[in-house]
């Protein structure tokens, strides 16, 4: 039995990690630290609400009062962060808002850490650390050349988590992964947006000509990772999470237009992003060589996530509406 605190848990993979959790270890409990931003949502967690070993708080944990209390009370054995601003599109507007959490928040973590003591902590990280290549994959040893605020923000953290391991000898495991995809994903990144877009009969933005290049791993693949280095990977060691499954995102567009019934005339194609890499792809030999692989087919995961999201307009109308944040604010007096 384990007490797992998980920050940023009503977000998209912090969601589908929780449901992992406690489907896979019925008697473990799990406790969702969440700030409830515009990317927070309940209702990513609503069928395991009244889990009796479940429980939410809301809480930023860029303040340090409220990440001490939360220690001091639910005593975690083992924490894994996924709480983050991500979108790159937003750190570009708002690149303070990253800073904040992404690596103050880490910090107050690893400090309540320090105080309080777990058995792990597993840093949530991303493979855009790295910055574009052009050929080849990026290794665990290749040098962080991020190229937005969002980006350096979070190799920020990442070097925190690294040096605290090795100044403090704290059990940190940091992860770096590829694009994820799949159920309860916030509908402004390219998959779910172009999704539901196409549902409501709008076009679908693609960046320059859509040649960028992402590998693509399926959200239950992310998490079994996540649970496999909760066992068996190393204190002090960072991991790459990866599929070997490179999209150029025109590919990736052109199949959900076909899922759906539609033709290009449904593309608009908009002017490139500032420092928008061109293409990122991760070398994982190191988390494959003690055991893990991932189980999903791109093909058929794919196909799963296009029919979710046309099966629960419910869950995914009231954000690009507003109306789910206006609700949220109202409860929570934001």
């Amino acid at each position: 039995m384990s007490k797992i605190l998980v920050t940023g848990g009503a977000g998209f993979i912090g969601s589908n990690f929780i449901r992992y959790i406690l489907k896979k270890y019925p008697e473990d409990t799990v406790i969702n630290l969440d700030k409830l931003t515009y990317a927070g949502n309940l209702n990513n967690l609503k069928d395991i609400e009244g889990n009796a070993n479940y429980k939410f708080i809301k809480g930023d944990i860029a303040e340090e009062r409220t990440v001490k209390k939360v220690f001091r009370f639910n005593r975690p054995d083992v924490v894994v962060n996924y709480a983050a601003e991500t979108h790159v599109d937003r750190s570009i507007i708002d690149p303070a808002a990253f800073v904040k959490t992404d690596i103050i928040g880490t910090y107050n973590l690893l400090e309540a850490i320090k105080e309080f003591g777990t058995a792990k902590y597993v840093q949530i990280s991303t493979d855009e650390v790295y910055g574009s290549l052009k050929s080849g994959k990026f290794t665990e040893e290749s040098p962080f050349e991020p190229n937005s605020p969002y980006s350096a923000s979070k190799a920020g953290g990442d070097l925190l988590c690294r040096s605290y391991s090795k100044t403090y000898g704290l059990p940190v495991i940091i992860t770096h992964a590829v694009n994820c995809y799949g159920p309860y994903q916030y509908p402004e990144k390219l998959i779910p947006l172009f999704i539901t877009n196409l549902s409501e009969s709008k076009k679908v933005p693609v960046y320059g000509n859509g040649a960028n290049v992402r590998e693509w791993l399926y959200v239950l693949d992310h998490c079994s990772a996540i649970d496999f280095l909760l066992h068996k990977g190393e204190s002090g060691q960072s991991y790459n999470i990866g599929s070997g499954v490179e999209k150029q995102n025109l590919e990736i567009t052109r199949l959900i237009l076909s899922e759906l019934g539609k033709n290009e005339d449904d593309i608009e194609y908009v002017k490139d992003r500032p420092g928008h890499d061109l293409r990122y792809a991760l070398e994982m030999s190191k988390i494959q060589k003690i055991g893990w692989q991932p189980e999903y087919k791109f093909e058929e995961a794919i196909r799963e996530t296009i029919r979710w999201y046309r099966n629960n307009e419910w869950w995914w109308k009231p954000l690009k509406s507003g109306e789910y944040l206006a609700y949220y604010k109202k409860q929570y007096n934001q």
